[in-house]
């Protein structure tokens, strides 16, 4: 059985993604969206023990936060790159998932990036969401904006996140980096707290409860840049998920504040592209007088329409922008059709 820093090595040196260590199949990597083994060996549960734990010796982490049966942290390999953890337990053995965060920020452009979710950096107030499924990149898209600002803007940055992925370097900005669980509570402590720490830019990593959640759009209100990431898939989910954490006698004020802070939502999924990587699709929802009315009036269910008539506004519906990679030729058309929010109409513009 090969030592961790032969594993942490070689999904480096692969440019895989994720390292698996999960007792009765060999240690593997997601190596171009595929899994693959690294070596043939069976990891027995002892010896999955012996390689979580020495994770949780590189990061300086006593196991007794795996007492909840599941923990998240991260720390970093001088000279290879950062590493974000998430350890369970599973059959009665110890797991581990292995996330690579390189050191350096990513280049947006080479990314995917689109200019008009990178010119978000320039928005000074308000409330703007980056959401999507576990893995569809949130966390890099949020980097490459707090990245832009850091480099442009004399601003004080606060980060909530849980744990710390992308490290940033001080700037033009002031970047003060706070990690869940060590560097503070919780996101809500971590909220109410960084609100004396004179903020102009706040990024919360999960809004996870309607309390944390009504933090954060008050901040928004008072004049700070908040980021927030959700678990949902598009606006309109995005919208009513926020709305239906609240008790329904709060839910039309929750509504209308949220009609008047939230500035963008970004919702993004990464597809797999003709050169065997990944390549993202993003909809993008800006809070035009028309979008905010909707919001306001509790009609989610107009959202989509709404965003796919306002391109000058700087909107994008998902399937439009699949519709643009297969039509760059970066995806193919079967992964346009199976990606699609609506297949069926997606074969039709393409036959069209």
């Amino acid at each position: 059985m090969a030592e961790l820093m032969d594993y942490l090595q070689r999904v480096v040196d692969d440019d895989a993604s994720d390292l698996f260590i999960i007792a009765g199949g060999p240690v593997s990597q997601k190596l171009d969206n595929q899994l693959v083994p690294i070596g043939k060996e069976r990891v027995l549960p002892q010896e999955s023990k012996e390689l979580i734990a020495g994770l949780y010796a590189r990061a300086d982490r006593s196991m007794d936060y795996l007492g909840q049966k599941d923990d998240d942290f991260s720390f970093s390999v001088p000279g290879l790159a950062r590493f974000r953890v998430n350890a369970y337990q599973q059959r009665g053995s110890l797991a581990a998932v292995v996330r690579v965060v390189p050191f350096s920020i990513p280049d947006w452009r080479e990314l995917n990036i689109p200019q008009q979710v990178i010119d978000l950096s320039q928005v000074t107030h308000g409330m703007i969401l980056v959401t999507g499924t576990a893995g569809s990149g949130k966390s890099t898209t949020q980097a490459c904006i707090i990245d832009q600002i850091n480099q442009n803007r004399s601003a004080h940055i606060i980060t909530l996140e849980d744990p710390i992925e992308y490290l940033h370097r001080n700037q033009k900005s002031i970047v003060s980096q706070r990690e869940i669980a060590i560097d503070t509570e919780d996101y809500l402590a971590a909220l109410r707290a960084c609100l004396r720490q004179a903020p102009d830019v706040i990024l919360l990593g999960e809004m996870r409860d309607h309390e944390t959640i009504h933090t954060a759009m008050s901040a928004a209100e008072t004049g700070h840049l908040l980021l927030a990431t959700l678990h949902t898939k598009g606006a309109k989910n995005t919208i009513d998920r926020i709305v239906g954490s609240f008790p329904s006698m709060e839910q039309e004020q929750i509504r209308s504040q949220l009609a008047m802070v939230l500035h963008t939502v970004v919702s993004q999924q990464l597809l797999p592209d003709v050169k065997g990587g990944m390549v993202p699709a993003y909809e993008i929802m800006r809070m035009t007088d028309a979008v905010s009315n909707l919001v306001r009036e509790n009609k989610t269910h107009q959202l989509d329409n709404a965003i796919a008539g306002g391109r000058k506004d700087g909107m994008i519906t998902m399937d439009q922008s699949i519709l643009e990679l297969f039509q760059a030729g970066q995806i193919t058309l079967e992964t346009a059709v199976t990606y699609a929010d609506n297949p069926e109409q997606m074969k039709r513009r393409i036959g069209s």
